[in-house]
Parts: structure tokens; sequence; C-alpha cells
């Protein structure tokens, strides 16, 4: 039975791009990798995301992110199995659109099928530029990733650097000479001399 399920995980991978009995392209999605320029047709396309990788009892976060440029409308959902009841927990943003989900009862769902995402696109409002045809195709890039504390764990590293520029921000003047430090009286002036030029 084991091997039947590791030939059916393996053959999803190598053969990511398959068609069910719908119409609907499958594709896998690794948590952490991103994938770029997907595409979609741009009128009602839509396309199941099976999400490989995840722990259990952990928050993740499906981003969409596609041009501003061209008027579209996502709409993510979350369903176990590919005709699975459908969980939509959205935020819009500009040209981003987030799924955040909690990753629970995991082993149930990977016996009904396993996390998909299912993304559709609809054009939305009209073609800025009269006479140029309507595209056929949107792009768009993809990513699944894991949440620690509602944050997505590349956005730590920034947040760590950010917090170590502000301690060496405040520690650097303490070593300093006291020469190149401004005195208060200079920052007076400065503020007098505002102040005259403002009136």
């Amino acid at each position: 039975m084991v091997w039947i399920l590791n030939f059916i995980v393996l053959s999803l991978l190598c053969f990511s791009t398959l068609t069910s009995g719908n119409g609907v392209d499958q594709k896998v999605l690794m948590v952490g990798n991103e994938l770029f320029k997907e595409t979609l047709p741009f009128q009602m396309g839509s396309r199941y995301y099976l999400l490989q990788g995840l722990k259990p009892d952990t928050w993740y976060e499906v981003k969409i992110s596609y041009p501003a440029s061209i008027p579209a409308m996502f709409s993510l959902q979350l369903k176990r199995g590919v005709s699975g009841v459908g969980m939509n927990r959205l935020r819009k943003l500009l040209n981003t659109e987030k799924l955040i989900f909690k990753a629970e009862n995991l082993d149930e769902v990977n016996r009904q099928g396993g996390f998909y995402v299912l993304i559709t696109v609809e054009p939305e409002g009209f073609v800025a530029i009269p006479g140029v045809q309507e595209r056929e195709n949107i792009l768009f890039n993809i990513v699944c990733d894991e949440l620690m504390l509602g944050i997505p764990h590349e956005a730590w590293l920034v947040a760590a650097l950010a917090l170590l520029c502000v301690v060496v921000g405040f520690s650097v003047p303490r070593f300093l000479p006291p020469f190149l430090l401004p005195k208060d009286q200079d920052i007076k002036r400065a503020g007098q001399l505002v102040t005259e030029k403002d009136s």
C-alpha cells in the first residue's frame, strides 16, 4: 500500500501538469518554492495546485502576484481533494491575492487526496488602450509559504536586519569622537533658521 502511495506522489511530481476529467489543469506547488510566469486563459481560466510539503498544525499562506497593468480578478479557494469542500479565507491587496490557512487533520486530508488550491481568473474592467486586442493569457507568480506568528519565514530575516540597523544606529554615536557629534546649540540654531524661513 505504501509503495502505491509513493508511486502516486512521484508521478504527480514528475508529471506536474495533468488534466482532470473536468478539464481543469493540475500542478504541484511545493511549500517554499515559488512558481514564476505561470499562465492561465484570461477568460474564466482555472487550475488546481496540489500543495506538497505541508506540516501538521502549521499556518500557511498561498500568495499570487500578477501585473497590475492587466485588469483581472483572481479567486483562491482551498479544497480538500479536487472535488472537496472549499474554504476561502481570502485577503485582497493591490495586484496580490492571499489565502491563509492552517493544515489541520493532515492525515485525513491526505487520504482524501490532499490540500488543493483552486485558482480562477476573470477579466475585470476594460482594456485601457482602444483598438488593442485583449490578452488571451495572464501571467502570475504563485508561492506557498510557511508562517510563523503570521509572518512568512523569509520576512523574519528582513526584520532581524532592520533591528540590527536600529541597534547599530543607537550604539555607534557612543564610539564616535565628540567633535563629530552635533552640539545642542547647533541643533537649536538650525531649528530657529527653519522657523525664520517659514515665516
